[in-house]
C-alpha cells in the first residue's frame, strides 16, 4: 500500500492528484488543507464510498511542523503543492513558498516517508529579479539540499477542465475583441492530467533530480489564442498592450490595495518567456508521449467548458 500525504491539495492538481491516486484500491490519501472551506472542497468532491474510506483530511497551518509530522506519520510519498502566484498583504512568498517547505522537510524527517515531489514553476532561481521566481527557487534549493530524496519539477502554464488559466483563455478566445499584455509572449502550456501522471510517477520511481517539463508545442500568446478560437468555431480579435503598462497599473493597486487583483510579479511570471525541451524529464520519469496541445484544447476550451 502506498500513503501520500498531498499538501495543498484543495488546488487544481491537489483535487486531481488525490482522485487519481484513490482510483488505485493500493492507495491511500491524506490530504492537508489550510481551512475548513479547503476542507469542504475536497468533501465535495465524487468519489466512491471505498476510495472515500482510503482518504483522510486534515486542517493543518503549513508552517507548524509538530502537526505535519502528526498527520505524515503513516505516509511514504509526499507531494508538496503549497505556493501562490500573487503576494499581497495577506500572504506573502516567503510564508507560503519556503517557510511551508522548510517546516514539511522538516517534519518528514521524523516519518517513514521516503520521497518528496515539489512542483515549481518554470522560471524560478533564488537569483531572480522576480520575487516570486525567487522565492520559489529558495524552496527548491531547501529541496535539494534535504536528506529526503526530492523532485522539483517545474512547469509552465498548466491547462486542466474547469481551472482558471484554462478559463481564461476560453475568455479570450471566444468570439470578439480581447486585450493582453505583450501578446508575442511564448507560451508551452501542459495539461494537467499529464502533470498528475508526472507527480506519481516521480514518487513511484523516487525520483531524486530537478527536472523541467512542459507541453508539446511552444507558441505566442496570441497563437495559442487562435487555436483555442478554432476549438471553439469562433475568430478572437487580441490587441496586444505594452507589458509596462500592465506593471504601471498593478503598481498603483499593490499601494492602494490590500489584496489587489494583480501585481507586478504575477504580471512578470506570466509573462516568462516557456520553451523547453521536455524530453530529460520524459526519460526520468518514464512517462508515455505528453498529450497534444489540440487535444489539451478540446479538452479545457472545448464547448462543454466555455459558458
Amino acid at each position: 500500500m502506498q500513503n501520500w500525504l498531498i499538501t495543498g491539495a484543495n488546488g487544481n492538481i491537489g483535487k486531481r492528484l488525490l482522485t487519481f491516486l484513490l482510483g488505485d484500491a493500493d492507495c491511500s490519501v491524506v490530504a492537508v488543507v489550510r481551512s475548513a472551506r479547503a476542507k469542504g472542497m475536497i468533501e465535495n468532491l465524487q468519489l466512491d464510498d471505498h476510495a472515500r474510506r482510503r482518504l483522510q483530511i486534515e486542517v493543518v497551518d503549513y508552517v507548524d511542523v509538530t502537526a505535519l509530522q502528526r498527520v505524515a506519520e503513516h505516509a511514504n510519498k509526499a507531494v508538496h503543492l503549497v505556493g501562490i502566484l500573487k503576494q499581497s498583504k495577506l500572504a506573502n512568498y516567503a510564508d507560503a513558498h519556503e517557510a511551508s517547505t522548510a517546516a514539511l522537510l522538516q517534519a518528514l524527517q521524523q516519518t517513514g516517508v521516503d520521497h518528496l515531489t515539489y512542483l515549481s514553476i518554470i522560471g524560478s532561481n533564488s537569483l531572480s529579479a522576480n520575487a516570486c521566481l525567487a522565492s520559489k527557487g529558495r524552496a527548491e534549493d531547501l529541496c535539494e539540499q534535504s536528506a529526503i530524496p526530492t523532485c522539483v519539477l517545474k512547469v509552465p502554464m498548466v491547462l486542466g477542465e474547469g481551472d482558471y488559466a484554462s478559463t481564461a483563455l476560453g475568455a479570450r478566445a471566444a468570439t470578439g475583441t480581447r486585450f493582453t499584455f505583450r501578446a508575442a509572449s511564448l507560451e508551452q502550456p501542459i495539461y494537467a492530467g499529464d502533470v498528475v501522471r508526472a507527480i506519481v510517477a516521480a514518487g513511484s520511481l523516487q525520483v531524486n533530480a530537478t527536472l523541467e517539463l512542459a507541453g508539446t508545442e511552444v507558441l505566442s500568446r496570441r497563437a495559442l489564442t487562435e487555436r483555442a478560437a478554432m476549438v471553439l468555431g469562433s475568430s478572437a480579435r487580441l490587441i496586444s498592450l505594452p507589458l509596462a503598462l500592465g506593471l504601471a497599473v498593478a503598481s498603483l493597486m499593490e499601494v492602494l490595495l490590500a489584496n489587489p487583483p494583480v501585481t507586478r510579479a504575477m504580471l512578470q511570471v506570466l509573462d516568462h518567456d516557456d520553451d523547453i525541451d521536455p524530453q530529460a524529464a520524459l526519460e526520468a520519469l518514464q512517462l508515455d508521449p505528453l498529450t497534444s496541445l489540440d487535444d489539451t484544447l478540446r479538452a479545457v476550451v472545448g464547448p462543454a467548458q466555455v459558458k
